[in-house]
């Protein structure tokens, strides 16, 4: 019967130390993407061009509010550039963020509301660790519509979207 004790207690102990081991693995990496996160976004706020597009890979992808907005590095570099120069930029801040990591720790993904100039939205993206640093490779700017209202922004949005839902169809 001690011996089931002794077996159970070391058992107990290696799983609580795997759980512990499990959650602090990826600890340093959290605090070091909400850093990354909120300099991302307040490079946004400040108008900070090469702050702003050095948190991005050099392969990514921003896809932003507008279904014709998907655009890799180069492409939104060169859409924003006018915005940056004339300060003109959005002020994201984050109010609630979750992030996930994979098994090896390489890539992490993340979700967050945002409190913004069109109200909220919800940011979310894909972040590479490359040569220790966090990377966006994918950020997904998204409006929110509370359920109350989808209706009605549904019936403001339709005549834009039937339009470029057709051409959509006929260029695939």
């Amino acid at each position: 019967m001690k011996k089931i004790k002794i077996i159970y207690s070391v058992l107990v102990f290696l799983l609580s130390f795997a759980l512990f081991t499990a959650q602090s693995k990826f600890e340093k990496d959290q605090v070091a993407i909400n850093t990354m996160l909120d300099g991302f976004n307040t490079a946004a706020a400040k108008a900070d061009f090469n702050a702003y597009f050095n948190y991005f890979a050099d392969e990514s992808t921003f896809i932003g509010t507008d279904a014709t907005e998907v655009w890799d590095k180069k492409a939104f570099m060169v859409w924003a550039k006018p915005h940056f120069d004339k300060k003109k930029t959005w002020n994201f801040t984050s109010i609630k963020r979750h992030t996930y990591f994979s098994r090896d720790g390489k890539l992490a993904w993340f979700d967050e509301l945002l409190d913004t100039q069109m109200k909220i939205c919800r940011g979310s993206g894909v972040l590479e660790k490359i040569n220790g640093v966090w990377k966006v490779k994918q950020y997904v700017l998204s409006m929110t519509v509370p359920n109350e209202a989808v209706d009605k922004v549904v019936s403001e949005k339709a005549p834009i979207e039937d339009a470029l839902i057709q051409q959509l169809k006929t260029q695939k």
